[in-house]
């Protein structure tokens, strides 16, 4: 079965892709489904689990696919939960972003920079809409680590780590990550169809 992750983001679709394995899905991206050229659907939710429902809606029925779409974000307690909704919006590559973000929080102790990742996935099919969410607790340091992973992942270190998304493997990072347990709920739902 041909299944649609209405993304631009590789990382994203790797995480998927991993994640659904030997379930039997033949997973496209946006450019497999010959749907690169098409305009993004306007993010206008208020909320994660809005915006990917609209996203997912939107590509199915463009696809008529089997169709995953998602919103998560990085949510930042002092900064009254910014970037949030707009974390994709908070600069123009992964390095702008978290830039902007450790610029923000300046001067801000470590104790003060409780933050967490929240993920929801929306799965959208021929009367299906199936909501799947996640989280992970954690705190933005001071400088960028590692390597891997992809948005904010260099400057979070999930509660009860001392290594940021970065510096894990995707499996080390999806046992533990927002999108990991989003997908997981996603999976355990997908497996008992």
């Amino acid at each position: 079965m041909k299944l649609l992750v209405a993304t631009t983001n590789a990382g994203k679709v790797r995480e998927l892709a991993d994640a659904l394995d030997g379930l039997g899905f033949e997973i496209l991206d946006l450019a497999a489904a010959n749907l690169s050229d098409r305009a993004a659907p306007s993010e206008t939710g208020s909320t994660f689990a809005e915006n990917a429902l609209l996203k997912a809606t939107s590509w199915h029925e463009a696809s008529g696919l089997l169709t995953v779409a998602d919103d998560s974000g990085l949510v930042v307690d002092i900064l009254g939960g910014r970037p949030g909704l707009h974390s994709a919006r908070y600069g123009a590559s992964d390095s702008e972003r978290i830039e902007r973000l450790l610029s923000e929080l300046d001067g801000v102790p470590s104790s003060e920079r409780s933050a967490r990742f929240v993920c929801t996935l929306a799965l959208v099919g021929e009367n299906l809409a199936e909501i799947f969410s996640g989280e992970c607790e954690g705190r933005i340091r001071h400088t960028a680590h590692g390597g891997s992973g992809f948005g904010f992942d260099p400057v979070f270190t999930p509660d009860g780590e001392d290594r940021t998304f970065a510096e894990m493997s995707i499996h080390e990072k999806s046992a533990i990550s927002h999108r990991g347990r989003a997908l997981a709920k996603l999976r355990e739902f997908v497996a008992g169809r």
